[in-house]
């Protein structure tokens, strides 16, 4: 059976297998970013923070000199931006590896 709407004519099974394919590649990706890790630094490598592709969490590194017990708020700024950048760098992974190119 063929519908001349879809695909210049593709059948019905066509689109079955096409769209189980991509949502198989969707899956592969998405194992693949669970299993990467990504780093955020800041400070000049003062702070560093590891996240999974996924986003979470999954270490965080703080060099001594980055710790003033007279201005904590200079470390918590440094963990939030090194915490920004591995997000950023995991969201742009992200987008690579996704076999709709980052569309979603």
């Amino acid at each position: 059976m063929k519908f001349g709407g879809f695909g210049g004519g593709m059948n019905m099974q066509q689109m079955m297998k096409q769209a189980q394919k991509l949502q198989e590649e969707a899956m592969k990706a998405q194992e693949e970013l669970a299993n990467t890790e990504v780093e955020g630094i800041s400070g000049g490598g003062m702070v560093r923070v590891t996240i999974s592709g996924k986003k979470k969490m999954l270490g965080i590194a703080i060099n001594k000199n980055a710790v003033d017990t007279d201005d904590i708020e200079m470390l918590e700024d440094l963990i939030v931006a090194a915490y920004n950048d591995a997000f950023e760098r995991a969201e742009e992974l992200e987008k690579e590896t996704s076999p709709l190119g980052g569309l979603f």
